[in-house]
């Protein structure tokens, strides 16, 4: 299973997929992808690294897994395909954007326009078994985005990590601070986000991150209809 990304991200990533850790991460996957039923589908498990190149990130949004139902995950975090019903999870992140930026929920979920942005949006773990969350958990996928982070953290511009739930948190310690922001709160679903997500405004608290930073400020307002294009 080699990986197909074509922008700057493509020496980063060749050289995480030369680890003894990523080796048998793919052996798994292959084996997972041949007997069971497996989201993304293989060809979207890099989409997130395709749609924001390396050079482009301004902030990263880091969720637990993929969505493990049918014809949601598509290799970005919490993003869900066009004509997708909005996950619950979701429906939370456009709650709190509402609340925060004053822009309504749109009818669908896919989060192309952010990715474009320079919103980087990854998961701690890029696959899962239908069904099971947290199936695909320390089978190696951890080991490649600890090393995607400190990547990014060698950046010289500010860059804004936002960590939601627990999982994400963890990747704190690599980090450094003195040079990045992070935000951190509980998991947007139905089960955490009452407990400390709802009020934390990191929309706004990363654009006034960016500015300080003299960067361009993210457009975190959707498109009204989801349009998915094609190369």
């Amino acid at each position: 299973m080699t990986i197909p990304v074509e922008n700057d991200w493509a020496p980063i990533l060749k050289e995480a997929s030369e680890t003894t850790s990523y080796q048998q991460l793919r052996e798994f996957l292959k084996k997972e992808y041949e007997t069971e039923t497996i989201y993304p589908e293989k060809e979207n498990i890099w989409q997130a690294f395709e749609w924001t190149p390396y050079s482009k990130v301004k902030a990263v949004i880091l969720g637990q897994d993929p969505y493990i139902r049918e014809n949601q995950a598509h290799g970005l975090s919490f993003s869900v395909k066009p004509g997708v019903k909005v996950p619950p999870s979701l429906k939370n992140i456009y709650k709190e954007l509402e609340s925060d930026l004053g822009y309504p929920p749109v009818d669908h979920g896919y989060l192309k326009s952010w990715a474009e942005e320079g919103v980087l949006l990854l998961n701690t773990v890029l696959t899962v078994r239908e069904g099971l969350s947290h199936s695909h958990k320390g089978k190696g996928w951890e080991a490649l985005t600890d090393f995607v982070i400190q990547k990014l953290n060698e950046r010289e511009e500010p860059i804004v990590f936002i960590l939601w739930g627990n999982p994400s948190i963890k990747k704190r310690t690599l980090i450094d601070e003195t040079k990045h922001i992070v935000l951190t709160s509980p998991h947007p679903s139905p089960l955490s986000a009452r407990r400390g997500f709802f009020g934390t405004k990191p929309f706004s608290k990363t654009n006034e991150a960016l500015i300080q930073s003299g960067q361009e400020p993210i457009n975190w307002k959707l498109p009204v209809a989801a349009k998915e294009t094609t190369p």
